[in-house]
């Protein structure tokens, strides 16, 4: 859970001994600004002094290099539970499709999700597929 307004940074890394391979990481209802990026380990003491805190690219995709990392800052202003994941879509298998984070409401109205209407249906992930299912016949 991330406060709303709270200001959070994510280093994806890509060291896999086995299947090094570049990841186009998408992360939804959020611009973020690409910082740093470089090759092998991220080092917690030494990258973070070099981030580019002057012009960062803004973006909603980072290109994680293959055998390296890459390190992008958030604001989090956007209430939801935001999906994360590498658009090429066989890794998601790998784990690659993922909650990145959840963004709670703000003080205000304007900064909150909508409270669902009363009459809005709850249906089961499985009725739901269910239902689509029985439209389609």
């Amino acid at each position: 859970m991330v406060p709303y307004g709270a200001s959070i940074e994510i280093v994806l890394q890509d060291t896999s001994f086995l299947n090094p391979e570049n990841h186009p990481i998408h992360v939804h209802g959020h611009n973020f600004f690409i910082v740093g990026r470089g090759f092998g380990n991220f080092d917690v003491v030494t990258y973070p002094a070099r981030y580019n805190l002057i012009d960062p690219p803004e973006s909603n995709i980072v290109a994680v290099p293959k055998g390296g990392w890459a390190a992008i800052r958030i604001k989090a202003a956007n209430p939801a539970v935001w999906y994360r994941h590498c658009r090429l879509e066989e890794h998601a298998s790998w784990g690659l499709a993922t909650t990145g984070f959840i963004v709670q409401d703000g003080p205000f109205p304007s900064q909150a999700l909508l409270t669902p209407s009363e009459d809005l249906p709850l249906l089961s992930v499985s009725e739901l597929l269910l239902q689509t299912q029985y439209e389609h016949i």
